[in-house]
């Protein structure tokens, strides 16, 4: 791949399927680093910031959103054909969003529901992260995803190392910060035990507990959360909710909706 100081840079590309667009704006939000990446990265197509248009191949492709649609599924396969590195940015794009809320309902009763004429609506009963359809090289979680996890990763695929991005739980994050555990203290419900770090605890800091934006971290032990929580005296209703977020339909908070009632149909 090129490098800085030579005329070809890495092409890369910006895909968009069903999502909010927040993470492709947390790109264009980078302010201070964006001048220099575009000084090393040639940004051949990206829809949310420029009408241009150009075709692969790309060297880096970052897709953002969920699978939920018919046309989904062959502009993923091309794109994924297209893409020397594909990268997924985005609870949508990782982990299905809050759309795979769907995949525990009735698709066309809530099709119905909220269009007049759900006859012209195609879409699929399911909403899936793009690596349930093809290879992803690398995923840059939350919701919106971090923009200094963001160039940490540019940062790799320039210099030809691996991404130094930290699998920890947030509950570490809080520490960091000298953040009181609302857990211990209040009895507030928090996923941060289970959530993998990238938000620097943005919701502790604020007296919020977690709500899991940046998904399940590694060997999460979700389903043993989730009995704590139970055993706090709280509802499964209240508790399959607090799983049941941006990132639900990502094993293992999946098995715990799941296993708590929100089942399809």
């Amino acid at each position: 791949m090129a490098t800085a100081g030579r005329t070809a840079r890495p092409r890369v590309a910006v895909a968009k399927f069903a999502s909010c667009d927040g993470c492709q704006l947390t790109i264009l939000d980078l302010e201070n680093e964006l001048l220099e990446i575009v000084s090393r990265f040639d940004i051949v197509e990206f829809p949310e910031a420029t009408s241009r248009r150009s075709p692969g191949p790309y060297d880096i492709v970052f897709v953002e959103g969920s699978i939920s649609a018919p046309e989904h599924l062959d502009a993923i396969k091309e794109l994924r054909k297209q893409a020397r590195i594909l990268v997924t940015i985005g609870a949508c794009a990782t982990a299905g969003g809050i759309q795979a809320m769907r995949n525990w309902a009735d698709h066309d009763a809530y099709r119905a529901a909220v269009y007049e004429h759900p006859e012209w609506i195609e879409s699929l009963a399911t909403a899936t992260p793009v690596s349930d359809h093809v290879k992803v090289d690398a995923e840059l979680r939350g919701c919106p995803i971090d923009g200094g996890q963001l160039t940490e990763l540019l940062t790799a695929v320039l210099v030809g190392r691996r991404p130094q991005i930290r699998d920890e739980a947030v509950c570490r994050e809080c520490k960091r910060k000298g953040i009181v555990c609302m857990v211990v203290a209040t009895g507030e419900a928090c996923m941060g035990p289970v959530t993998t770090s990238g938000c620097n605890a943005l919701c502790p800091t604020y007296d919020r507990g977690c709500f899991g934006c940046f998904g399940p971290r590694a060997n999460a032990n979700a389903r043993s959360w989730s009995s704590g929580l139970l055993k706090s005296g709280r509802p499964p209703e209240e508790v399959w909710r607090l799983f049941a977020g941006f990132t639900g339909y990502a094993e293992p908070f999946r098995t715990v909706i799941t296993e708590l009632g929100k089942t399809k149909g």
